[in-house]
């Protein structure tokens, strides 16, 4: 690839410009630093795009992407979303002052062959989540890709809704669409389920469909062997849709990159945990996160911690800081049998391999990353789209199952033990772990030369170096 790169360099006589916006939350920038690194791998020239609040807040990036920043209204830091009103005032004008930006900075940096060779913007890559982007790009005449952040069920049920195909409020307690598995009201994303206490919020991720039908190319943080059935489906509706994951650090699984060993905008790091890990035998220890954004009710804390304390098994348990307050008053952070962090490398923590099971929300990075690095889940989906991933984890790629809750919404301790003692101990545990492993290799497959996932990206950058 790297001799096709040169070629292209030379032929093209410059770098392709490409402005990539990221959603501004840890979540998507991640994959789309991911994917940004495997167009500079092409000959690509890249600047990220982010809010000025964020990038206040950004720690650190990749030193070989530039970075340009527009308002999005909230420079000072978005409102508190009390509720759906706040909440759809707040898009509206991030919508609004955020296309005006955007295109200030297209015009700043320019877009047409009368402008300046280095800065000039030959294609936009902009995360679905802002698909007033593709409307500023088409007018200035620039290529313009968007990037779903999210899998393809979880995208083909939204696509659905959008298309009038998915009646709301839901009546009916099954649901059989497209190329999908049968799903019942537990399976569905939470917004489809608030939807007439909180249209807002759904509206806002059925906007990603509004006008996907006229972007260039349809990107996607999967990989086709992954979701083939809905894949394929998709291809029928969208003919430019591509799979090109999975988006995570190149060391953790093809090892191409050396350099490539984090996702590049961490807001920092910690060992300690790491450390902990190396005194623990191999395959001994549950790692549990519920991500960046979640709420953990107190109940449910309360029932986690002792369920943890009490189960057989090791643990690493990552409560945010502003979560820690509801841990038991007796629960001890650190102790042989288990510790509590604030914060860790995600990544490091599920390749080590005293790891041997991952509870966690559900967050699709986070199930991409498991299985990537061959680790089976115990699923506590929380909202969003987190209960479609658990039903996918569980019944469909079976590399997980989904923890029960009580007529409370509250997994109780006696059954997370009883959840940690199926992956870690029992036969079923065993074909779990065996089919993460050959999901794992499918995904290496993906993005390795020739594979499903490296031709996609192949085929995108091809396109500007005629």
């Amino acid at each position: 690839m790297e001799e096709e790169t040169e070629k292209k360099k030379k032929k093209m006589g410059r770098r392709c410009h490409c402005l990539v916006l990221a959603y501004p939350l840890q979540g998507h920038i991640n994959p789309m630093l991911q994917f940004s690194k495997l167009l500079q791998h092409q000959g690509f020239r890249i600047t990220l795009v982010t809010t000025r609040f964020y990038y206040n807040n950004l720690k650190t990036l990749p030193p070989s992407i530039a970075v340009e920043t527009i308002s999005d209204g909230f420079d000072l830091g978005p409102p508190p979303p009390h509720h759906a009103a706040t909440h759809k005032a707040f898009i509206d004008r991030s919508r609004e002052v955020g296309s005006q930006s955007f295109a200030q900075l297209l015009q700043k940096l320019g877009t047409s062959k009368d402008d300046d060779d280095d800065e000039r913007v030959d294609c936009v890559v902009y995360d679905s989540f802002f698909p007033w982007a593709l409307d500023v790009a088409k007018r200035f005449e620039i290529v313009a890709a968007v990037f779903l952040t999210q899998n393809m069920a979880v995208n083909s049920i939204y696509y659905h809704v959008h298309m009038g195909n998915l009646r709301l409020p839901l009546t009916q307690h099954q649901f059989s669409l497209p190329a999908l598995p049968k799903l019942e009201l537990q399976d569905m994303p939470s917004f489809l389920l608030t939807y007439v206490q909180h249209p807002y919020y759904l509206d806002f991720f059925v906007d990603q469909f509004s006008n996907i039908d006229k972007a260039d190319w349809v990107l996607c943080n999967t990989f086709y062997e992954l979701d083939k059935e809905v894949a394929d489906w998709t291809t029928k509706i969208l003919p430019k849709f591509r799979s090109i994951g999975p988006n995570i650090p190149s060391m953790f699984l093809d090892k191409k990159h050396k350099d490539d060993q984090d996702y590049g905008a961490a807001e920092f790091d910690s060992e300690e945990c790491l450390e902990w890990l190396d005194g623990k035998p191999k395959g001994s220890v549950v790692y549990v996160s519920f991500g960046s954004l979640a709420m953990v009710g107190g109940g449910q804390m309360e029932e986690l911690a002792y369920g943890l304390k009490e189960c057989s098994s090791y643990f690493l348990w990552v409560v945010r800081a502003s979560e820690e307050t509801k841990l038991p008053k007796d629960f001890e952070k650190k102790s042989e049998k288990g510790l509590v962090v604030t914060w860790c490398s995600q990544l490091r923590v599920l390749g080590h391999e005293a790891v041997a099971c991952f509870v966690t929300h559900c967050g699709w990075n986070s199930i991409l990353e498991a299985l990537c690095l061959g680790v089976p889940t115990i699923a506590i989906p929380h909202w969003s789209d987190q209960a479609t991933n658990a039903k996918l984890v569980a019944d469909v790629w079976k590399i997980g199952i989904r923890a029960c809750v009580d007529e409370k919404k509250i997994v109780q301790r006696e059954t997370l033990k009883h959840c940690i003692r199926k992956v870690m101990e029992s036969e079923e545990g065993r074909v779990m772990k065996s089919n993460v492993i050959q999901w794992k290799s499918l995904a290496l497959r993906a993005i390795s030369e020739g594979g499903s996932s490296y031709q996609s990206v192949l085929e995108f950058a091809n396109t500007f170096f005629h």
